[in-house]
């Protein structure tokens, strides 16, 4: 007994180490396998802080701008769908890893690869399992995946393409934005349409099988989808067609707007209100379209001006003029003209006609231009008619006692208190008209209001400001100018001497213009002047309009030997074997085609 006390006494502090030591290892095993543990995770997070957070978020940012704004959430959703994807992948295979690395874990390593094994042979089954025949092709939930993948796939890159045509391409080439729309919608279509065919063929679907599924479509699409079907094949009549275009400004219907997106079932209208309205593409193959754009966008616009009994027509024509030119959306070619409409109820009817190179803001120009209608037909007391009413009164007998009454107060007033009458106003100083101007002009004095108007129309006004030469001794005669305000200063260059200075009213240039000859002298304006400017074109219509005017210009024109002798025309080689008449009479045929 003992002598194996003594044995237990000698082997306890030896099975005490052993112990200690086994603790030991085995504290150091797991602080290693701990370690690792915290390596691979933490070697995780970084890989996913580097790479699924700021690596995709940059490749977002860059890709961005280059998407259009209709594709940028698809854009975000897939690079979502991306990062999770990868998140997933990811921490999958550092449990796996840590799994297998972790040697204590190897039993969970087993079981849990024995799970995935199991679900995933249940899923391939379920996934696998044919749920129906189409044609001779079994469909499964894989076969729809990978349909439905493919066709995403062809979708995108058929996207892609078009925008890179758009982009790369039409766009370098200059070609306008409807056309480019056009071209993008058709190849975005047509790309579809081939990639759905290859990817059906690809999957193993025969084409043929489905003749009697198209048959059921047809008859339901005659029957029960009659609009859609029309929508559709009106969208491609737009899209092949052209007759309107993305960015045309058009009228369907009452509805005024800009074309932005034309689709295959549908139209985007963009009104003057930027209220957005989707209308169907059968109605503009249904009903009249105006559309603004086609060919050239310049457009005439009518405004209709009514005036009193009695105005000055030529005077009205000149209101409407001036006020026409005074807005800087009217064109000056063509230029605008005014219509002598008929006679109203109460008034003369007048009509406006100018040409705008934006329908768009056809509205906002009419607007401005009564606004500017209004302050001249004022500034030159041109009335403006309002309706007449002839009133009938049945009870007389209360008019006679008023009007009785007010005799006798008249009657019996103190003969101290004077009635005052209403002051009448000064009539106000008038300028005079163009038409009166240009009456002031020799050669023009004879000339009809209709005459006259077509001058007028034809004019144009010209603003200059102090010291700013009109025109320079030497140039071609080509206008003629009346002072409508300000003053100018004629100056020979030749003799270094100012020959007179011209003020409001006064006219200059006119001999140049008829006889074709340089300017005489040099033109600076003295002070801010506004100038009616009428070009040798209105002289020239005008004088193939009338052309017994000519003759008398020509008359006219004889008669002044000074200002003849003045432009070197009297000692003037070719009119010494002709008199003053005949060459004058050759000049007007020659330069105006009489």
């Amino acid at each position: 007994m003992i002598k194996y006390l003594s044995l237990f006494l000698a082997a306890a502090p030896t099975s005490f180490l052993i112990a200690q030591l086994a603790r030991t290892q085995r504290l150091r095993v797991a602080f290693i396998e701990a370690a690792q543990i915290v390596g691979i995770v933490g070697i995780a997070i970084l890989i996913d802080w580097l790479l699924l957070k700021l690596g995709i978020s940059q490749l977002q940012r860059r890709l961005n701008p280059k998407a259009s704004h209709q594709s940028q959430p698809w854009l975000s959703l897939s690079v979502s769908l991306l990062r999770l994807t990868l998140r997933i992948l990811l921490w999958s295979l550092v449990l796996s890893w840590i799994l297998q690395s972790v040697q204590s874990l190897s039993p969970w390593h087993e079981r849990i690869g024995s799970t995935i094994q199991f679900l995933l042979q249940r899923v391939a089954v379920v996934f696998n399992t044919p749920f129906m025949e189409l044609g001779r092709t079994k469909v499964t939930l894989n076969f729809l995946f990978l349909i439905l993948f493919l066709s995403l796939a062809v979708i995108f890159i058929s996207r892609w393409v078009s925008e890179w045509l758009k982009n790369r391409i039409l766009m370098q080439l200059r070609v306008d934005r409807g056309s480019q729309e056009t071209i993008t919608r058709v190849v975005s279509y047509s790309l579809s349409f081939i990639g759905f065919v290859i990817v059906l063929q690809t999957a193993g679907i025969d084409l043929s099988s489905l003749t009697v599924l198209a048959g059921i479509l047809g008859i339901g699409f005659g029957f029960g989808l009659q609009t859609l079907a029309s929508n559709f094949i009106s969208g491609l009549v737009i899209l092949l067609e052209h007759p309107i275009k993305v960015g045309d400004f058009i009228e369907v219907d009452g509805l005024l707007g800009t074309v932005e997106k034309i689709s295959i079932r549908a139209t985007i209208i963009r009104t003057n209100d930027s209220q957005y309205v989707i209308v169907p593409n059968n109605r503009f193959i249904e009903k009249d379209v105006v559309n603004w754009s086609y060919g050239s966008p310049d457009t005439r616009i009518h405004i209709p001006v009514s005036v009193a009994y009695g105005s000055d027509t030529v005077l009205v024509t000149e209101a409407l003029l001036s006020a026409a030119r005074q807005d800087p959306r009217v064109l000056l070619t063509p230029p605008p003209s005014v219509w002598f409409r008929g006679f109203g109820e109460h008034a003369y009817l007048f009509e406006l006609l100018v040409w705008i190179n934006r329908p768009q803001d056809s509205e906002p120009i009419k607007s401005a231009l009564n606004f500017l209608i209004e302050q001249e037909l004022r500034r030159r007391q041109i009335e403006i008619p309002f309706p007449q009413v002839d009133l009938r009164l049945r009870d007389l007998g209360e008019l006679r006692s008023l009007t009785h009454h007010y005799r006798r107060s008249v009657a019996n007033a103190p003969e101290t208190s004077a009635v005052t009458e209403p002051a009448v106003p000064e009539m106000a100083k008038t300028e005079p008209s163009l038409a009166d101007l240009l009456r002031n002009i020799s050669c023009f004095s004879r000339c009809s209001n209709a005459e006259l108007q077509m001058l007028i129309e034809l004019g144009n006004r010209q603003f200059y400001g102090v010291g700013e030469i009109i025109c320079y001794e030497g140039d071609p005669g080509d206008a003629f100018y009346i002072i409508l305000d300000g003053s100018v200063e004629v100056r020979s260059e030749h003799l270094n001497q100012i020959l007179a200075t011209l003020y409001e009213g006064e006219f200059f240039g006119e001999i140049a213009v008829l006889t074709g000859m340089p300017r005489s002298a040099t033109v600076r304006a003295l002070e801010e002047t506004v100038l009616f400017v009428v070009h040798r074109s209105a002289v020239q219509r005008l004088l193939q309009a009338q052309p017994q005017l000519a003759e008398e210009i020509a008359h006219e024109l004889a008669a002044r030997q000074q200002v003849l002798h003045e432009l070197g025309l009297v000692d003037s080689q070719d009119i010494k074997s002709l008199s003053p008449l005949q060459w004058i009479r050759r000049r007007l045929q020659t330069l105006f085609n009489v």
